[in-house]
This record gives C-alpha cells, structure tokens and sequence, in this order.
C-alpha cells in the first residue's frame, strides 16, 4: 500500500500522527475511536482488496468503518482500519425497484435517491447511520411492522473476505454467505456494495406526541394498550427522557396510510391531551423528524433486551429509576414489534428471535468519568427482564465493549452455523466486527 500517496495502483494508506489519519478514524461514536496502525482510505472495492491482502499477509486486524456510530470493537494500537466513507455512491434502479449502495452510504444517500422515484428504503430512525452496517445487523426501521427487517429485503451483495477474494453473494451465488451476511454482521468479510429493494412509498403519516409524565403518568398503560390493536401499517416506539428538567414521554409515530385513517388511529393516545403534537403527513426524505434524534457526534453506551411481552408496571418501575436527577442520564426507548417482523423471508437468513413483540433499549450519554457508572445503570435498569427475554438486538447494542454474547444475539442453531462460517472464512480471527459471533 502506498503511504499518504494517491497512487492509482495502491489505496491510500494514513499513519498516526498526520491529520488524514484521524479524519478517517473519527467516527459518530466520541467515546472511543479506532488506534490502529494505519487508515486505508478506501476509493473502490479494489482499494479494499488491497488493504486486506495486505493485512492478511502480516497476520494483522482488519476493521472497517464507514460513520463508527456503533463502534464496539476498536482496534488498539495495531492492525489495519479500511475506511469506506468515500464509498458512499446509490444508485437506483426505477423499474426494479433496488437500490445498489456503496459502502460509505448513509441512510440519507439513499432515502434522497430513492426519493426521486417515489420509492423509499427501509432506512432507520437516524438518516445518519451508515446503511451498510444496520442492514447487516437486521435493520428494524420506521416501516418494519409493514415490509419486515431492511436484512429481508437485500438481494446481492459484494464482499471481500480476508483472503482478499471479490465475491457476488446472492441467493444463488454463494448462498450460504447470503444468509449469514442477512443479520449476521460483518464477521466473515468487508461488504463493499449491496443491492436493496426499495419500497413504493413517497410519503408517510410520522411525528411524535410528547406528553409530560408527571402530568400524564398513564402515557405508558396507555400506548401499551393501544399497540396491541394496531394494524402492521402502524409502527411506533416510546421514549423517555429528559427536556428542560422535565421527565417526558415521546410516542413516535410512523403510519403508511392516510392522514384522517392516522387520525382515527392515534385518537386514543390524543385524547390525554399531549404537550406537544407533531404528527403530520411529510415526504419520505422527511423521515428524521419521526424521532428527531441528535445527529451530532458524541460518547454513548446503549443497550436492550427483546421481549414476547411487557409487563407494565416493570417497565415503569425503569422509566422511574431513569427520571430526571441521577447522575447518569439515560433515556429509554421501546419499540413496537411483530408484524411482518415476525413473518421470515423467502429466502432464509440469519436474523433470529422474530417473536419478540417489543425491543427495550436504554441509552445512556457519557464522560469519559462516567461510562462504567453508565453501564452499571443499564444492566439495573434491563436486569429485570432477563428471566424473561428472548434475546437482544445486534443494532441496539453500541459502545459497550462488555457487548451481549452471541448466545442472546442469535438462537442456538443460528449462532452454529454462523460461528461455523465465521471459522470458515477467518480462521485466524482477523477481523474486528461490531459484534462478534465467538
């Protein structure tokens, strides 16, 4: 690899101490970042091949980055970081209905392209994230309950893996990559592109209420109530958190219908009377504003558990140990599941637990005095429910190095069959993915 060059031959390769170096391994994540021996800034998937041929040669750790939102495994001192950032190129195709996205592309990338043909991806909460990286961990998005996990609707993918090999993975070429890339993350390659269905959809019913929860306590047995008759159209979440010292509960929604059926819908949760109501017919490119999440980098840990059922009173025993006043702020968000969440693809893949009816999630801010104080009140705030989850969310699991174990990421004959490909396609263990399967 050539050394701060732009040789057309050899990606560029940064080492420590020059500002390219850091650029490339600054991420959304602030409560860590990548040390590793050098930053491939990576132009092509050809760029990529390189840089892991030459990783693999020397025994050294391969990691990749694209926006280092759920940075969990950083390389410390040594290895090689391929950055795919400048891999960020969508291209659509109207008649099909597939997008082809780079590996460096944000949600934003293709919800704009998309956009121009009335079509949308099945994109995350945060139009920020890296695409790659959230289909790759399942993908529950703000039109899951209708179309399923974003992982179900990929149809080709192209890896390199670490013995520097360009591979086509679909559902006919190399068929059990296809499943194991489908939800089970980034632990048998570095996936350069993928080919997604896009979904006919231009605009959508989406926004929050916000109610006060020392006004309106009932927020919480009354969104929970109300989940359980709505049709798969209908995906929504929770959120509690603090505005302006107040302990406040956001009920996020997003309905693929009318405005007057949404109206009709969400009458329930009107009629306790929000302090504040969002919820509005916008375009699709418009989806950020669902849950108005914080698009700037900074230090987090997050955490959750899936779950067949919640028990109310748990749960708001959680909203009450996280309200306003503890030294660790935390915001805890759940989310609405089933659907066609729970209804397997055609071809079979390795998302797991698509019984799960809610996500749990807590996310937690912190200082770089406070991140162990942080992960201690998650685990209080989840312990509860161990006994009775199904397992957790690759997607909801972020900057915490003590990350879940793969036993409740994936079930039993999943969790095999991936650590089997995983040993297959790296047997000497050089890649640092997100989350690992061992």
């Amino acid at each position: 690899m050539s050394a701060n060059t732009t040789d057309t031959e050899s990606p560029v390769a940064y080492h420590p101490g020059s500002a390219e170096y850091d650029e490339h391994r600054a991420g959304f994540q602030l409560r860590e970042q990548h040390q590793p021996a050098h930053v491939v800034a990576a132009r092509a998937a050809g760029d990529v091949v390189a840089a892991v041929r030459h990783a693999a040669k020397s025994c050294m750790p391969i990691a990749v980055q694209a926006t280092g939102h759920g940075l969990a495994n950083p390389l410390a001192g040594e290895g090689v970081l391929v950055s795919t950032r400048r891999m960020d190129s969508v291209d659509v195709d109207p008649g099909a209905g597939t997008a082809w996205v780079g590996a460096g592309a944000r949600w934003r990338d293709v919800i704009e392209a998309a956009a121009r043909y009335d079509l949308a991806p099945l994109s995350g909460s945060m139009p920020g994230v890296g695409a790659l990286s959230y289909t790759l961990g399942g993908g529950i998005g703000l039109m899951a309950r209708r179309y399923g996990f974003a992982a179900d609707h990929v149809t080709r993918l192209e890896l390199v893996t670490v013995d520097g090999s360009l591979l086509t993975v679909s559902e006919h070429e190399e068929p059990d990559l296809f499943w194991a890339l489908r939800g089970g993350g980034g632990s048998f390659g570095i996936v350069t592109a993928l080919e997604m269905a896009l979904m006919p959809v231009a605009r959508l019913v989406g926004g929050g209420l916000m109610f006060d929860l020392g006004e309106t306590p009932e927020v919480v047995s009354t969104w929970l109530r109300w989940t359980a008759t709505m049709p798969s159209e209908m995906t929504s979440a929770m959120t509690t958190l603090e505005v302006s010292k107040r302990h406040m509960a956001h009920v996020q929604i997003a309905y693929l219908g009318s405005a007057a059926e949404a109206d009709e819908l969400v009458a329930p949760l009107r009629a306790l009377k929000p302090a504040y109501d969002g919820l509005q017919e916008i375009p699709y490119r418009r989806s950020d504003t669902v849950f108005s999440e914080p698009d700037q980098p900074h230090a987090y840990v997050a955490d959750n558990v899936l779950l067949r059922a919640i028990d109310e009173e748990r749960l708001c025993d959680a909203i009450a140990l996280s309200a306003p006043g503890r030294s660790v702020r935390s915001i805890i968000s759940v989310r609405h599941l089933g659907g066609a969440l729970s209804t397997p693809p055609r071809v079979p893949n390795a998302v797991s637990h698509r019984e799960a009816m809610y996500l749990l999630c807590v996310v937690s801010p912190t200082t770089k005095s406070n991140a162990a104080s942080a992960r201690a009140l998650q685990d209080e705030l989840l312990a509860s429910w161990s006994g009775t989850a199904v397992g957790s969310s690759p997607n909801f699991t972020l900057g915490r190095p003590d990350q879940r174990a793969a036993a409740e990421l994936f079930d039993a004959e999943r969790r095999d069959r991936l650590l089997r490909l995983a040993r297959k396609y790296d047997p000497a263990g050089l890649l640092h993915p997100s989350f690992v399967i061992a």
